[in-house]
């Protein structure tokens, strides 16, 4: 049996964060980095914050900067780190369930990082709905893991993995609403748990909403 039959998401991630002790990385997501420094600050949401490390980052850049995520534990966690910062306004962390609902709202940049599971959570439905919070003239970021590191178990086993034409699929892009600016197989470095280093594959995809 899976654990996807056993756990629903919210249980799942709540004891993910409370066994495993992860902890912020104090870094923001490079593709994120190299794309909102293009863009005119507003106000952002991230899909999925967990430890906040991308949100945080945005509120040092000037956006109006908000994070949602399943678990409150990892809530609990980015709004103590905002806190340190001195960035408790800037950077605010909600729970919520997005297979439920995303926050109300529009928004001029909302990311959607790394925002996969081993278990059973509506994403393409969450995607879509997200394509639907823009702002005229707002982007929608997605960044996925396109397929497993090569030291995961998954790199031997029949996990799908998305591909760019899916993600695209999920979003309902292009259209005449929706602007595709980027989509395409990135590589980034990482390094397994032995030390070996190895390059990683993403999905990544921008758009932007027409102003009309």
């Amino acid at each position: 049996m899976t654990t996807d039959h056993i756990q629903s998401p919210a249980v799942f991630w709540e004891e993910f964060y409370l066994t495993k002790r992860t902890s912020s990385s104090g870094r923001a997501t490079a593709a994120l980095q190299r794309i909102a420094v293009a863009l005119t600050p507003g106000l952002s949401l991230d899909l999925g914050a967990s430890h906040g490390d991308d949100v945080i980052w945005l509120a040092q850049q000037g956006w109006q900067a908000r994070g949602c995520d399943i678990s409150q534990v990892a809530v609990e966690r980015a709004q103590a780190r905002a806190a340190e910062l001195g960035l408790a306004q800037g950077a605010q962390f909600e729970r919520c369930d997005l297979s439920v609902s995303l926050p109300e709202g529009g928004f001029d940049l909302i990311t959607a990082l790394y925002l996969q599971s081993p278990v059973a959570l509506a994403r393409a439905a969450i995607l879509g709905q997200a394509t639907r919070r823009l702002r005229p003239g707002g982007h929608l970021l997605v960044l996925s893991h396109a397929a497993p590191p090569p030291w995961s178990p998954q790199a031997t086993s029949s996990t799908i993995f998305p591909t760019v034409a899916e993600e695209l699929d999920a979003i309902g892009a292009p259209s005449a609403e929706l602007q595709v600016i980027e989509a395409q197989v990135v590589t980034r470095p990482g390094r397994g748990p032995d030390g070996a280093g190895a390059l990683l594959e993403d999905n990544l995809l921008l758009v932007r909403r027409s102003r009309a």
